[in-house]
């Protein structure tokens, strides 16, 4: 792996870099893995399966900040039978993450764009039917002190920027009402995915472990949703437009 760091017993210029981590506390040890934070989430939600994509390092520390390693006698102890990419898949899968200041704040800019490009294309000015321009969104954003969530995604969070803005921007937004049915296989693991889309108006569980539901969603949100539960499911999602006043099927 290009990116790998082949650290020394003591390396005291990790101290300088903007370090992410993941950790985790055993036998009253701390573990710690430095990490990319991108492929770190993308792993976590199974779109990556190499640890190696994830780690600066390959290797874990007893305090990565200082560059010192975990004695083999602590990891054997605390991981019996594991090597160490093992250990490092269990620090990220099950510890916690702790991401720098640095890529924090990059991650909240890159959310607030993301934001403000999701509004602009969802809402539109209902004197002229037509989207708002960007500068306009973001204007609107400074003066109601519009405060992203760090911990919700941008899709998230469009409709409830959306109602604290239209107290100075007025916006309609148009929706679509669609029907999903999630496989087995991927139920349990994405169908919280959905809830972030939209509202959902009826869902069920089916006995053999299928999922399905009806979503009202953001007309421009529609095609995030069908790219990121084909993504996520490799096929085993179904997506179908329904009509929002019967709920039959348009296709």
């Amino acid at each position: 792996m290009g990116r790998t760091q082949n650290f020394s017993k003591k390396a005291p210029e990790i101290e300088r870099l903007h370090v992410n981590l993941a950790k985790i506390k055993k036998n009253g040890r701390k573990f710690e893995i430095v990490i990319d934070p991108d492929n770190a989430i993308r792993y976590k939600e199974g779109l990556i399966d190499d640890i190696k994509d994830v780690l600066i390092a390959e290797r874990v520390f007893e305090d990565a900040q200082k560059g010192a390693f975990s004695p083999k006698s602590d990891l054997e102890l605390a991981f019996p039978g594991k090597d160490e990419l093992e250990v490092a898949d269990i620090i990220l899968m099950k510890g916690m993450l702790q991401l720098s200041a640095k890529y924090r704040e990059s991650k909240r800019e890159e959310k607030l764009r993301k934001v403000i490009e999701l509004i602009h294309r969802n809402g539109v000015n209902p004197q002229n039917n037509l989207p708002h321009p960007v500068t306009r969104i973001q204007n609107a954003f400074e003066e109601a002190k519009v405060k992203i969530d760090d911990n919700k995604s941008a899709e998230d969070q469009v409709q409830a920027v959306i109602k604290q803005i239209q107290k100075i921007l007025p916006i309609n937004v148009s929706y679509k009402h669609v029907s999903i049915h999630i496989s087995e296989k991927y139920a349990k693991k994405y169908y919280k995915n959905i809830h972030k889309y939209g509202r959902v108006l009826k869902e069920k569980w089916v006995s053999d472990g299928h999922y399905t539901c009806i979503l009202e969603v953001p007309a421009g949100l529609y095609m995030d949703l069908i790219d990121e539960l084909n993504s996520k499911t490799h096929g085993g999602a179904e997506i179908k437009l329904l009509d929002p006043k019967n709920h039959r099927f348009l296709e």
